[in-house]
């Protein structure tokens, strides 16, 4: 299996912190976060993976080079001008073509195990799968409602604070089948959570959602950038 990881993120929030950055090379615990990415993927046997650039791209490129060091394959897509989330996937849409892939939010610190959410995707035949967890503040993601079986009601990104009814968004974590390529524009912007997944569901195309035994915290302020520091130095994610 493939994974493609979201790592066009500016980081600009950071640089308060003087750290003039891609978001994704921040680091935690003493190295970059994409290190602790491709940390996990590795131990879990996903080794090809797909990495977005767009800012700063040598931080990234000069550090990780093919991966080989870090025991993976890395395959670049460079991104001049930003396509979103969906968009950058859509880049790189030959190399996906081959099977289900995930697609990986770099801008949050993670622990999870990726098997339950495929077997998850694969025993309800959906064209996408979605990752929750639990936030504090739901109406800062993409807020997800679903039946009883798992199966995606609704799908809000960053609603209004008073229309939220649920704790779990998504983690920015997604098993996805190929045929949803197809919908996708080609060399435009576009967005899993403000494009793809409310078409998915006006179509009446399966597209699920659970929540997996996960640690996700999200880097991209100073503060939020503290909490994972600490947790990480706490043992909060081994």
């Amino acid at each position: 299996m493939k994974a493609f990881i979201l790592a066009a993120g500016l980081g600009t929030r950071l640089r308060s912190l003087g750290l003039d950055l891609p978001k994704v090379m921040v680091p935690v615990g003493g190295k970059p976060l994409l290190e602790h990415h491709l940390e996990l993927f590795k131990r879990q046997g996903i080794r090809e993976l797909i990495v977005n650039l767009h800012y700063l791209p040598e931080k990234i490129t000069n550090y990780f080079g093919d991966g080989s060091k870090f025991g993976v394959k890395i395959t670049y897509s460079r991104e001049p001008e930003l396509l979103g989330t969906a968009g950058a996937v859509k880049k790189m849409e030959r190399e996906l073509l081959d099977g289900t892939f995930l697609v990986f939010y770099g801008d949050n610190l993670v622990r999870v195990e990726f098997a339950p959410l495929v077997e998850f995707h694969r025993a309800r035949q959906a064209v996408a799968t979605v990752a929750l967890f639990a936030s504090p503040e739901p109406w800062t993601g993409g807020v997800v409602e679903t039946d009883s079986n798992g199966r995606v009601l609704h799908f809000v990104e960053k609603p209004d604070p008073k229309q939220v009814s649920t704790n779990l968004i998504s983690a920015g974590i997604f098993v996805i089948e190929p045929s949803v390529l197809e919908m996708i524009p080609a060399g435009q912007f576009y967005d899993f959570g403000k494009d793809v997944f409310p078409r998915l569901l006006a179509e009446g195309r399966p597209v699920y959602a659970m929540k997996p035994e996960a640690y996700v915290q999200d880097v991209g302020t100073p503060e939020r950038l503290a909490k994972a520091q600490h947790d990480f130095e706490q043992g909060v994610l081994n």
